[in-house]
């Protein structure tokens, strides 16, 4: 596989291609069949050296990737967990080291590293992921990534879509057609090509479904399209732009025994959300020699997100009033986000005695404003209508402001010994103004003046030191943050106050690996971590007053151990060319608890929610000529859903232990031609019945099941 837009020099061993450093559209893994490999040192004008990092190659992934079904597609990746509660991975919600998988918020989201989130400072949401098919690869990088990308505890997450620069003509036609379980229908068409002065690629996906459970039903429809014009052998100019609107009927969520009794049940048929999003750049690349490159993205996101349901507990029911003869009112709420960034990269190589050195250094420039709509009284049917009765109870406007530079450089001590310093300072301001809510005399309850501005420093300081050709030990620790959120400026004046020294949430994390590969047959990647998480914000009563106060309640801690390894017996003991084998194990420990200062005496020393203490995935892919076979399992670990950590389900399935669940998936791929190939997979092959997540409020209060068995078929071809 061929993905490059200039020429650097490569070093092939074996059947895949080792990068010192890669530009930002990169090859790697030609003829490789697997779909996991590490970073190289850089990409682009950014630096990988010394931090805990994996790639997923999409067009090796054997996987369901039609569905963004995210236990398969990052399988090999240590220590991911993900919460599954809606059709077709509509919203992908992943995590790692004891944080929330919700809507990924933990991690920074990237599409072609720039931002997707609703805003990445005030509400880090990833209401809007890329189609799969669509994605050249996904990087992610964990600990040491918050000195170049910024706020966050997890990582960064970075879907590279395609762009046309792998294709070596001037038109090409994809197409993948694709049905499935639950009336599952997709379709996905894209066209691309390039010659000596342009490559252009566009896709249209289209996807849609009735849903595992009942009242799931679901469409997307994502356009995307980019040009990259060579000015000369220098200078590559981008402009791209995607947009994508999602419509989905939420089931709601259930009692632990209601979902005993029938998972695919639903007691909601009212609740709908609708998600549009848009998200234009425009990328500059300008070689400036040999040893220099600049990068600068200009970009936007444009997203809008409306929903509609009744939100009531699960055990009370959604039924038609005996007086009026119509069902009870719904909640609307609409959002609008509107976030603009300018971010500039420069990465140069320099002298220092008889070694070579390499710097990178960055700015980054960030306006984003909220426009949030709740609390609507909306109508009594049961379609997708947002049109209320009266005013919104809530009008609120938040904005975020921010201004970043980062340096980080790799100090080559020796050929073997690399030590990689960093830095990156922050400037904030989050606000937030408007109407809270309305008192029984319909009179506004206005939001205390609120504003926060602030700037700090991050550093860090990462090492690799290189046992053999392949193999490496790395190290690394490195300040973290997590910016104070929305809702923790939006305080009901008559009963919570802010803290006016409320402080955003900072930390560290820290990794000490071993990683690389043997020969042809043999990848793996052992380490472990330390993740400390401060200033927590919460929510407590001071002893003798009458209100609440939104102040930083203590700390968490997460230890562990992630490990991959992945073993091809048939390289390794033959010398086989028809057939192939790849065995693999990614496992993860993690004790994630709060920590003995905690403020809330209640939570001292407790396991932090959503933080299971093992997740392993293991599988097997065999491959005979034109024939690949993968089977998959994926065991994770009981968690707690709140900070007490609750046992007992609570009457309305809100909280309460999430049992420990394994799952097996198969898939298989087979290759009619050189340009036809058709893919098929099984998943939930047991059909076993569990649940990732319980929610408090929207999508519906409730455990919310993961999909059953289900199946899918896909006709691929290039032309």
């Amino acid at each position: 596989m061929v993905w490059a837009n200039d020429s650097i020099a490569q070093v092939k061993q074996e059947d895949t291609l080792q990068w010192k450093r890669l530009p930002d559209v990169t090859i790697v893994g030609r003829n490789s069949k697997s779909d996991y490999q590490q970073m190289p040192e850089i990409v682009g004008t950014n630096i990988y050296a010394g931090k805990k990092n994996a790639l997923i190659v999409l067009d090796n992934v054997q996987g369901n990737v039609v569905n963004n079904t995210m236990r398969q597609v990052l399988a090999k990746v240590p220590g991911i967990h993900v919460w599954e509660s809606d059709p077709s991975g509509i919203q992908i919600g992943i995590a790692t080291r004891g944080l929330s998988p919700n809507r990924s918020w933990e991690f920074n989201v990237r599409q072609n590293g720039y931002d997707i989130a609703a805003d990445p400072f005030g509400y880090p949401e990833a209401y809007f992921n890329p189609p799969l098919q669509s994605v050249q690869r996904i990087e992610i990088v964990r600990g040491q990534s918050a000195l170049q990308y910024g706020p966050q505890f997890g990582g960064m997450v970075n879907y590279i879509l395609r762009n046309g620069s792998e294709i070596n003509k001037p038109f090409e036609l994809e197409t993948h057609q694709t049905v499935g379980s639950n009336n599952l229908r997709n379709s996905f068409t894209a066209i691309g090509g390039k010659n000596e002065k342009f490559n252009y690629y566009t896709f249209f996906d289209q996807r849609a479904g009735d849903g595992w459970r009942k009242n799931s039903q679901f469409y997307t429809k994502s356009g995307f399209g980019t040009i990259t014009y060579h000015v000369n052998t220098k200078l590559d100019l981008s402009v791209e732009v995607l947009q994508s609107h999602i419509r989905s009927q939420q089931p709601g969520g259930l009692t632990d025994l209601q979902i005993t009794k029938d998972p695919q049940q639903s007691l909601r048929h009212r609740n709908w959300i609708d998600i549009t999003w848009t998200t234009p750049a425009i990328i500059a690349n300008y070689k400036i020699n040999q040893h220099t490159i600049w990068n600068t993205k200009l970009y936007a996101t444009i997203g809008d997100r409306n929903s509609v349901g009744y939100l009531q507990g699960i055990n009370i029911k959604d039924s038609i009033h005996p007086t009026t003869l119509q069902y009870n009112a719904r909640l609307v709420n609409l959002d609008k986000y509107r976030n603009y960034g300018l971010e500039s990269r420069l990465i140069t190589d320099y002298k220092m005695g008889k070694m070579t050195n390499t710097i990178s250094a960055g700015i980054r420039l960030y306006t984003g404003t909220t426009h949030r709509l709740a609390d609507g009284k909306g109508s009594t049917s049961s379609n997708y209508d947002i049109a209320i009765e009266g005013i919104f109870p809530r009008d609120i406007s938040f904005v975020s402001n921010n201004v970043a530079g980062f340096v980080e450089n790799i100090f080559r001590v020796s050929e073997k010994f690399y030590i990689i310093p960093g830095m990156r300072y922050e400037w904030l301001e989050g606000a937030a103004s408007g109407r809270n809510g309305l008192n029984s005399n319909a009179t506004p309850l206005l939001l205390q003046n609120i504003s926060r501005s602030r700037s700090f420093v991050l550093a860090g300081i990462g090492t690799e030191y290189h046992i053999g050709k392949n193999t490496e030990l790395y190290a690394n620790i490195s300040q973290a943050y997590r910016p104070i959120q929305f809702a923790n400026l939006q305080a009901p004046p008559t009963t919570d106050i802010v803290d006016p020294n409320l402080k955003d949430a900072k930390g560290y994390n820290a990794d000490l690996g071993y990683r690389g590969k043997i020969k042809s047959y043999l990848q793996f990647d052992l380490s472990v971590f330390f993740l400390n998480y401060n200033n927590r914000i919460g929510t407590i009563t001071p002893n003798g007053k009458n209100y609440r106060l939104i102040t930083n309640v203590g700390a968490s801690n997460s230890k562990g151990l992630e490990s991959y390894m992945e073993f091809n017996p048939i390289r390794a003991f033959t010398k086989s060319t028809t057939t192939d084998l790849i065995v693999f194990a990614s496992y993860a420990y993690t004790n994630a608890t709060y920590s003995s200062n905690h403020a809330d005496a209640s939570t001292k020393g407790k396991k932090v929610e959503n933080a299971p203490a093992h997740i392993l995935r293991t599988g097997i892919t065999f491959s005979i000529k034109s024939l690949q076979v993968t089977a998959q399992m994926s065991k994770v670990d009981e968690t707690f859903s709140d900070a007490n950590n609750t046992r007992a389900a609570s009457t309305n399935g809100n909280t309460g232990l999430i049992p420990a669940y394994k799952v097996t998936d198969l898939s298989a791929t087979y290759k009619i031609s050189k340009n036809w190939n058709i893919k098929s997979g099984i998943n939930n092959v047991m059909n076993t019945t569990y649940f990732t997540r319980r929610a408090g409020g929207f999508p519906g209060p409730g455990a919310l099941p993961a999909d059953g068995r289900n199946f899918f078929i896909t006709v691929a071809a290039k032309l």
